[in-house]
């Protein structure tokens, strides 16, 4: 292929459309129109002579030729803004970018909304996007640049990419508030539910793929003993109104176990067996690791959980 016929915005688009899978949003992300998307996708398949994309349903769907160019245009477009970003002093109120953040509704919920405001402050031409955990591979999204960074625990990523812990988040149990079961046994909130009743009571569980087990019936099965999950839920609040409302328990991390006991009828009690303490990282491709708006963006989620106290949880918990 003659490289005169690849022109930098066609790279764009094609790196857009790999983010976006919609012709319209992807000419929203770099500020196109669509018909200017679709022209320039038209160039991309006679030029590389491949379809690229394919339409499945409302979504453009990379072929395997897309894919295997995703990396290395996401790639050299990191490099040409490395080389044009402006190299005098770094002013975040001069910033305009927009920023996708990777995590569950955890991270929507408790650390958004402080997250938001201490960017707006500072940043007020910024644009924050949360995208939901079950987009997908953490690796994956942000080796195609679909999210700058994800908020999720440590052990789920194995591969090699740039990484800081923000905070340990143990395991608190969560049932309705005067739940009859725990409450004629004379349990009280803030009470070790003793390992036979906890096994009997049926459980809740949060779950991305409706999986039935995690590090709690780990935890049970080395004691030789197996718990009850009646219901699979994709968000940690849904697991929390239904536990609120009915017979169900569920362990949940402690910093959202505690909001939800403020804000809906609910007790709070600590798990019968010692559960390892997940760590909550912060992930990201290291070919942004000098980017400065990208290391700026890093440290106001920092300081913002510095703001919310979560790395005060493994010395008010313990080990759950």
């Amino acid at each position: 292929m003659n490289l005169n016929a690849l022109d930098l915005n066609l790279v764009r688009v094609f790196d857009a459309l790999m983010t976006e899978r919609s012709a319209t949003r992807a000419g929203a992300r770099i500020g196109l129109s669509q018909p200017a998307v679709s022209a320039a996708l038209a160039r991309l398949r006679h030029a590389l002579n491949d379809q690229l994309f394919v339409r499945r349903g409302n979504e453009m769907v990379p072929t395997p030729r897309a894919e295997q160019l995703a990396e290395l245009a996401r790639g050299a477009l990191s490099r040409i803004e490395l080389m044009v970003e402006p190299q005098g002093e770094f002013d975040p109120a001069r910033l305009t970018r927009h920023f996708t953040i990777m995590g569950s509704d955890f991270v929507s919920m408790l650390m958004m909304p402080r997250l938001t405001r201490r960017i707006r402050e500072k940043a007020p031409a910024v644009v924050l996007r949360l995208r939901d955990t079950s987009i997908g591979d953490i690796a994956r999204v942000l080796r195609e640049d679909a999210v700058d960074i994800a908020i999720e625990p440590a052990n789920w990523v194995k591969e090699r990419l740039s990484r800081t812990s923000l905070f340990p988040s143990p395991f608190l149990v969560i049932a309705a508030r005067g739940h009859p079961q725990l409450a004629d046994t004379g349990i009280r909130p803030g009470d070790t539910i003793p390992a036979e009743l906890f096994c009997r009571l049926p459980h809740a569980l949060r779950s991305v793929d409706g999986d039935e087990s995690g590090l709690v019936d780990a935890a049970l099965m080395r004691q030789g003993r197996r718990r009850h999950v009646g219901l699979t839920l994709p968000q940690f609040e849904a697991v929390a109104l239904s536990v609120a409302q009915g017979e169900f328990v569920a362990s949940l991390p402690s910093q959202f176990a505690e909001d939800a006991a403020r804000r809906l009828p609910l007790d709070v009690f600590r798990l019968p067996v010692e559960v390892p303490v997940p760590e909550i990282a912060m992930f990201w491709h290291p070919r942004h690791d000098s980017d400065r708006s990208h290391r700026w963006l890093r440290q106001q989620v920092v300081a913002c959980v510095g703001e919310l106290g979560f790395a005060d949880a493994r010395g008010k918990f313990g080990d759950g």
